[in-house]
């Protein structure tokens, strides 16, 4: 979840797709760190602590729609804020933790990175659908669905963009590493190795397909089977 509009929404939807189960639910909560500056504010000659940035108000609204809900959670871990910060040498705030994996038969939680080789099938095109799918209606107020825990299936949904985009893209990709990283990041400082490579990808990926329907043909979505060898195969 990136901002706190979709919060309520996401998770509605989540518990949706896991059916009528009154048994209170595991909650871990990972990933946002102290990326927010205190400012003195003072109004009608009083004053007030203001916190600025991203993850304060995001965290402070998931909690708030959990303890709203009438569904019963555990929450298992609380690994955000001043819970989940470090500092570089230069002084910078960093997620201690910034992905994780999940044993679904114990329910372990267990930090981890993650190479390029390990991003399962249709990065790229998933990465433009976050990234356009505020522009479309179907997906507002709504998280993306992508894998099906069920079926053991990618299914990426269509997503639209404007032939204009090509044009944006390829003045993007005019900039240096330093200004991607300025322009295209709420925290420069925290970004990983491989963010302006995965950036410039995009953008290269839009240049040359301009019209999304030849990457969604007939606004149909992407499927994609794993095969017996462990790697993915596109169905559809």
């Amino acid at each position: 979840m990136d901002f706190p509009k979709i919060v309520e929404g996401g998770l509605k939807q989540m518990l949706e797709l896991l059916g009528d189960d009154n048994a209170p639910f595991d909650i871990h909560l990972i990933g946002g760190f102290s990326d927010a500056s205190t400012k003195v504010v003072r109004s009608s000659g009083t004053k007030h602590i203001k916190q600025e940035g991203y993850s304060y108000p995001l965290c402070c609204k998931i909690v708030e729609v959990l303890h709203k809900s009438q569904q019963q959670f555990h929450l298992r871990s609380f690994c955000v804020l001043e819970n989940n910060t470090m500092a570089d040498s230069h002084g910078n705030a960093l997620p201690v933790i910034g992905g994780f994996v999940v044993q679904t038969s114990s329910g372990v939680v267990t930090p981890a990175s993650f190479d390029m080789n390990s991003r399962c099938p249709d990065e790229v095109v998933r990465r433009i659908r976050v990234s356009v799918c505020s522009y479309d209606p179907t997906w507002q107020g709504r998280l993306l669905e992508t894998y099906d825990t069920q079926c053991d299936v990618f299914r990426i949904a269509p997503a639209c963009w404007m032939p204009n985009w090509a044009d944006i893209a390829s003045s993007l990709n005019q900039l240096s590493d330093s200004e991607v990283l300025m322009q295209c990041s709420t925290s420069p400082a925290a970004e990983p190795p491989h963010f302006v490579e995965n950036e410039r990808r995009i953008w290269k990926y839009l240049i040359n397909n301009p019209d999304w329907e030849e990457t969604f043909p007939k606004h149909k979505p992407r499927v994609f089977h794993r095969t017996s060898d462990g790697s993915w195969s596109r169905y559809s």
